[in-house]
């Protein structure tokens, strides 16, 4: 009975902000308690558990291994109590803190674009938006969602496919003027062939010619570190680049880009998934009303580019 008399899940809660925010200072102030009382709830929890959560430092606090997994399932124990709380009440909204992290591509022209939208619908959530070409560590970030393009590699998390989009290379119609419109992937070794630098881009540009796959070689004088840099740098009429076509869309029917060897494309599309920790189908409420926003919204796939770039005589399919 004296295990009742603690409050467990208050605990739990103070020691999540504290790694959450960094420090016991921050906890304190976010939970309206002092430093020092934050610092013993914690020495307290770890005595009663019989192990070192936190090793302690004067400049920061670093998890243990045994913290690591004390935190990690915290965080889904307070989402299911979130949730269970949600079920219960008849009025329940999504509110809190919702985490996000997204490739560039997909956070400029369609992420950043339909956030205002979504925090009308839901004015009590706070969006933290992290965009990179990165692959990051969901549990390891404290992320609620990530929006990752490309194939997925096997994990415990629970994707949710947003659209696919077709790859294509373009360039700026100045840029073409001076060095001419490639009909052959040879004549592409004439060209500024502009690449990325992130771990997970292609070797090269896959393309298909006289029914020969090829992969060609990606060397030019720029790199970037992510889609959109590659999208600017492509219309400063520097090189080539080849990006999903979600992305030029807007570019290409205003005419700032054009494609180029559309007849050589494989057709190769990129898949866009959002991905999140959901075993069992415990999701707190914010986050499910996020992502069922997403695939209302985010609308990624072929029909808007090829529309876009048939109206200025250019086939994509």
């Amino acid at each position: 009975m004296a295990r009742l008399e603690v409050n467990r899940s208050g605990e739990l809660e103070v020691f999540v902000r504290v790694i959450e925010l960094g420090g016991f200072s921050a906890a304190a102030r976010a939970c309206g308690m002092t430093p020092s009382a934050v610092s013993k709830l914690v020495a307290r929890l770890e005595q009663r558990l019989g192990t070192r959560l936190v090793n302690r430092s004067t400049r920061q606090l670093q998890l243990t291994p045994e913290g690591c997994v004390f935190y990690e399932r915290g965080v889904r124990i307070l989402a299911d109590l979130e949730e269970a709380e949600r079920c219960a009440s008849e009025h329940a909204a999504p509110r809190g803190r919702l985490r996000v992290n997204a490739n560039v591509p997909f956070g400029h022209h369609f992420l950043l674009p339909l956030a205002s939208e979504f925090l009308e619908r839901h004015p009590d959530v706070t969006l933290d938006i992290v965009l990179t070409d990165e692959v990051i560590d969901i549990l390891e970030q404290r992320t609620d969602i990530a929006v990752r393009a490309g194939p997925l590699k096997s994990s415990n998390l629970v994707a949710r496919k947003l659209g696919s989009t077709r790859m294509m290379i373009v360039g700026a119609p100045g840029y073409l003027a001076r060095y001419g419109m490639p009909t052959t992937p040879d004549d592409l070794l004439a060209h500024n062939r502009l690449g990325a630098n992130y771990v997970r881009a292609q070797s090269g540009w896959p393309l298909r010619y006289a029914n020969e796959d090829i992969l060609f070689p990606v060397t030019g004088n720029a790199q970037a570190s992510d889609g959109e840099a590659l999208r600017h740098l492509a219309l400063s009429g520097l090189g080539l680049a080849r990006l999903a076509a979600f992305q030029v869309r807007h570019d290409i029917a205003a005419g700032r880009l054009l494609p180029v060897l559309e007849d050589c494309n494989p057709g190769d599309v990129e898949e866009v998934h959002a991905v999140y920790v959901g075993q069992g189908g415990h999701l707190p409420v914010r986050v499910r009303a996020f992502l069922d926003f997403l695939a209302e919204r985010a609308n990624i796939g072929q029909s808007q580019a090829r529309a876009m770039v048939t109206k200025r005589g250019y086939h994509l399919a």
